[in-house]
């Protein structure tokens, strides 16, 4: 049986881009990206709330081999990452391979024709021989479990799905949630609004942004001369896995490194709030840094101290018909709820039933043996299928540096299944349990082990206490790894006909001459 595309890539977000564009350098056309949405760029396309920027610098949120002279500030706002995706597209010739609306309800292997068999919401299906999922952790909005959401009277959105044409000049807003999104629109909305009350879990590390626009002078230069642009990519690159990444996995052997982040973010909040010591107190984390996904603010702290903010952290005890009740008592008559609650993360790892060899579904395993996947992108039982958001795969970085060795795991493995014109690749057992084995040995050096951490109400953490959201090891490791593992850590095996052996004499005949003769595996 032939399938419809010889690799099918799920999610036209950053790391569905990347992925067609290595697929085409690599010299494999009988591709195709699909997304749900309407159109590529994943969360940037998707979100657009007053605010949105992306919150590393953009000479490290871009493709490496990519570099974009014409940012125009050091963290662009979201629609420049939008027309990025869009430039990626277009420059490497991806729009013939795209396919939106296409919405994935179920995955499932034919173990004997090696070949998984994709149903979507329209009713159609599309069969591919191997499969890179690419759908990302932040594409299912989170509504908060609060009794009484869907009683309201009044306007409730969600930050995912900002309405554009939403009033909020001298309206009463409630806003539930202060992670990344309510860092970045609280400061955009406070000075329009007539109150602003803010529902605060858990507080979050905010660290200052130091963002300005970049000169017109300088773009010409990066255009000009696209080596300083990675020259500076190298620096904020290395910044970053110092700062974070390595205070993060290596907590207990460099702690001073997280303290020393604590101590510049509590700087950063007293000159923000000025001396109101019980503000202070409300916003200061009680956990260690690297816990939550820490933020870059830019008056974030500062919007608290006007006269028509206020932040609350008694719990919620139920949302009315007009507003939010509090387990104190207290209720508050709001126009408007903002959620700014977040996404579904690691229950969203995909967001669809995925059926492997044998027929078991890939979240039952998950939820009976721990979430876990050798080297953070494949899973034993489930062949010819690789996750660039997988568990343990994130080393908390750039995403794109994520990207990158992600798909460049998944292309030596097919490359390899296709010079030994195999039709399967499957991740040995033995090498997945021994690398999750690695991957908790670690673990506990890292931040994650901290007592502190079970405060944080942190999506980095399931339901086991278990973190398979950070991989323990830094960017340049988890890239190393990717070029060097062993190949021979997959099993490779044939299902072959008259059909297969004329497809792999014609497409599959680019295999490369230097290496060792085609076989055909037992």
């Amino acid at each position: 049986m032939t399938p419809d595309h010889e690799v099918l890539v799920i999610g036209a977000g950053f790391a569905g881009i990347g992925a067609g564009i290595r697929l085409r350098r690599a010299g494999i056309e009988d591709f195709a990206v699909i997304d749900q949405q309407d159109g590529a760029g994943g969360s940037w396309h998707t979100n657009r709330y007053p605010g949105i920027a992306v919150d590393i610098t953009s000479f490290s949120y871009s493709y490496a081999f990519e570099p974009f002279p014409s940012w125009s500030r050091i963290f662009p706002p979201g629609a420049e990452l939008k027309a990025y995706a869009e430039h990626c597209i277009d420059k490497y010739g991806l729009r013939p391979h795209l396919r939106f609306n296409a919405k994935v309800v179920r995955a499932e292997y034919s173990e004997p024709h090696h070949l998984w068999r994709i149903s979507l919401a329209d009713g159609t299906a599309m069969t591919a021989r191997f499969v890179i999922c690419a759908t990302g952790w932040l594409t299912e909005p989170k509504r908060p479990a609060i009794e009484g959401l869907d009683s309201f009277k009044g306007d409730v959105l969600h930050t995912a799905h900002w309405d554009p044409s939403l009033k909020l000049a001298g309206r009463s807003v409630g806003l539930i949630g202060t992670g990344a999104s309510a860092v970045q629109v609280i400061p955009e909305i406070a000075p329009r609004v007539e109150s602003l009350h803010v529902y605060q879990r858990t507080p979050v590390w905010v660290f200052p942004k130091p963002d300005f626009a970049v000169p017109e002078p300088v773009r010409r230069l990066f255009g000009a001369a696209p080596w300083t642009q990675r020259a500076i990519r190298l620096v904020t690159d290395t910044a970053t896995e110092v700062g974070f990444v390595i205070a993060m996995i290596h907590h207990r052997r460099f702690p001073f490194l997280v303290k020393a982040g604590e101590a510049a973010s509590r700087l950063y909040l007293r000159r923000q709030v000025r001396g109101d010591r019980e503000l202070m107190g409300k916003l200061t984390p009680a956990y260690r840094l690297g816990c939550k996904r820490p933020s870059f603010g830019k008056g974030y702290w500062r919007a608290f101290t006007r006269d028509n903010v206020r932040l609350v952290t008694e719990p919620i005890e139920r949302i009315t018909a007009t507003g939010i009740r509090t387990a104190d008592g207290d209720e508050q008559r709001f126009d408007v709820l903002l959620l700014a609650t977040g996404f579904q993360t690691l229950e969203n790892l995909p967001p669809f039933p995925v059926h492997g060899a044998g027929g078991r579904e890939l979240k039952e395993f998950w939820r009976t043996e721990r979430f876990q996947a050798y080297e953070g992108t494949s899973v034993k039982g489930f062949p010819n299928l690789w996750f660039i958001v997988g568990p343990y795969s994130f080393t908390g970085g750039s995403w794109f540096g994520m990207i990158d060795y992600q798909v460049t795991h998944a292309l030596r493995v097919i490359g390899e299944a296709r010079r030994r014109r195999a039709t399967q690749a499957v991740v040995r057992p033995e090498e997945h349990d021994r690398s999750f084995r690695e991957t908790l040995r670690r673990m506990p050096h890292t931040v994650f082990s901290h007592g502190s951490c079970r405060v944080s109400n942190s999506y980095y953490f399931d339901e086991r206490g278990d973190a398979p959201a950070v991989r323990p090891a830094s960017t340049y490791e988890a890239a190393r790894r990717a070029r060097r593992f062993d190949l021979d850590d997959y099993a490779y095996e044939c299902a072959y006909d008259d059909v297969h052996e004329e497809a792999y004499e014609g497409a599959h005949a680019k295999a490369r001459e230097d290496e060792r003769p085609l076989r055909r595996p037992a």
